[in-house]
């Protein structure tokens, strides 16, 4: 679990990192003129970022089931709240294409610029590191939404009640001497 503020911040920056790297992984496959080759290539790296910044955050699946009842339900209502289709899921192919297809226009434009020599594989290069981009920062963004808003909860909490109050000033308590 994330203790800091700081933690998290460290975190959202590596994350940024790893993202802007599969992008260029994305847009170096979406230059090569090869029909389809870059949409596969966009579901396999979506397959494996997605996860790794799940549970970076502490948001995957398995982590989420290890939490305890009440930080577990916080945590599932902020994900909820943010609208996040990816953050505490498991992540599968069906999934990644449904969101692949939300993104139709841009998919599309970059299949067909593939077409126009040279040129066109610099525009489906270029679209597929910006869309790339996009998903994965959006990701990164809800689920630092998601972790801030679990760290400021578990701050919030008080602590916890001693089992046994003893009452000092009490005259029928004597000290064990």
């Amino acid at each position: 679990m994330i203790e800091t503020r700081e933690e998290l911040d460290a975190i959202r920056k590596s994350c940024y990192s790893m993202v802007t790297k599969s992008a260029g992984i994305s847009a170096g496959t979406a230059i090569i003129p090869i029909p389809g080759l870059d949409i596969g290539s966009d579901v396999v790296i979506l397959m494996r970022i997605i996860p790794q910044i799940n549970s970076k955050f502490g948001l995957s699946p398995e982590q989420i089931e290890g939490l305890d009842t009440e930080t577990k339900l916080f945590v599932m209502t902020a994900i909820s709240n943010t609208g996040s289709k990816l953050a505490g899921k498991y992540i599968t192919k069906k999934l990644i294409l449904v969101l692949l297809n939300k993104m139709g226009v841009k998919v599309a434009a970059k299949g067909v610029s593939k077409f126009v020599p040279f040129i066109g594989s610099a525009v489906a290069g270029s679209i597929s590191f910006t869309a790339m981009k996009l998903m994965g920062n959006s990701h990164i963004e809800d689920c630092y939404k998601i972790a801030l808003a679990t760290l400021e909860n578990k701050q919030r909490q008080p602590m916890a009640e001693p089992e046994a109050y003893i009452d000092a000033d009490d005259p029928s308590i004597t000290p064990p001497y």
